[in-house]
């Protein structure tokens, strides 16, 4: 191998870790600073401190529960929804603990979103939480769910997993069966970004970026479990994209982790960071292609210790698993 090929090599590795220090959306650097623990955590431990103990036997659960760290599109990790279980001032303090799990420049989108997906079913007070282990024992989590909804408070009790465990979000905006265009939904910006870094890639890119057949099947858990694999992943590798390709990638990062609050932005983040972005592989399925306008309305990134997928047929599910490497 000649010096040139050397020297470029190294150019590109360094050009992709500044790229990824620079470009990502929010910054890194904003991130990651030292910041204030989240008030969300801390709502939750007043909430907890309000319950009585009917309250508590609902809504309580130990925290190695299989629940805690389930995952689905439309369900309730219990049976009784919030208006009907809590009193009006914890439902407000369930509210405040939503909004502060998402980001200030975001959260009117997901405000906007939630209430328009589960107005049918009486809005806000049709969700249902749970609450798992104890306050100040090192592990406590909280989980909020609903149709189109998971979320999860944990002050990172679930050690080296951003978001707390896995999520799911999603909007049928105007319709159960959105036209191509997706008008007024809430996550559409997300795949017109991973179009822009489609259009981006030149005829071989797209050939192994594009998949035959179906999407991926969407089964709870099992569709955000991580392979620990470098190997064998489908779709286009990071690796193999050029340096203005890579700051298109990371700009999709970028978008998807908008909607959420900035502790969980920097931790995502630092996850990736330290795995490196070069083994996660991007896919789209023209399968899927609603109006069959080549606008990818299915697409993923997969890699070792990530899994996002976007579903946006016949309307937009989200789902989102990473975890750090063991390393990190």
């Amino acid at each position: 191998m000649s010096t040139t090929d050397l020297t470029r090599r190294a150019w590109l590795r360094r050009s992709s870790q500044a790229t990824l220090a620079a470009l990502a959306s929010p910054s890194l650097t904003q991130l990651t600073r030292a910041a204030p623990a989240p008030a969300s955590e801390t709502l939750v431990t007043q909430l907890y401190g309000s319950l009585d103990e009917t309250q508590r036997s609902a809504l309580c659960l130990p925290w190695d529960h299989e629940l805690r760290l389930k995952v689905d599109n439309n369900w309730h990790i219990t049976p009784t929804p919030i208006n009907k279980i809590l009193q009006p001032d914890q439902v407000d303090l369930v509210r405040q603990i939503f909004d502060g799990l998402h980001s200030d420049e975001y959260k009117k989108e997901v405000w906007r979103q939630f209430d328009q997906d589960n107005k049918r079913d009486g809005g806000f007070g049709s969700a249902s939480i749970a609450l798992f282990g104890q306050p100040g024992s090192g592990q406590f989590e909280f989980v909020l769910t609903g149709r189109h909804c998971t979320r999860r408070c944990d002050g990172d009790s679930e050690a080296g997993t951003a978001f707390g465990g896995p999520i799911f979000y999603g909007h049928a905006a105007q319709s159960f069966n959105e036209t191509a265009q997706h008008p007024g939904n809430a996550y559409w910006y997300q795949a017109q970004r991973a179009n822009e870094l489609f259009q981006a890639l030149d005829g071989k890119q797209r050939q192994q970026a594009l998949q035959d057949g179906k999407s991926p099947a969407e089964r709870g858990n099992r569709t955000v479990a991580l392979s620990g694999k470098t190997r064998g992943l489908v779709g286009l590798p990071v690796s193999a994209m050029s340096p203005d390709q890579k700051a298109l990638f990371l700009q999709v990062l970028g978008d998807l982790l908008k909607p959420f609050r900035e502790s969980d932005q920097a931790e995502a983040m630092r996850y990736l960071q330290a795995a490196g972005i070069d083994d996660l592989h991007i896919s789209y399925y023209p399968f899927d292609d609603i109006g069959e306008d080549g606008v990818w309305d299915v697409w993923q990134i997969e890699g070792p210790h990530m899994v996002w997928y976007f579903r946006g047929a016949p309307h937009v599910h989200c789902w989102a698993h990473i975890k750090a490497p063991t390393s990190a």
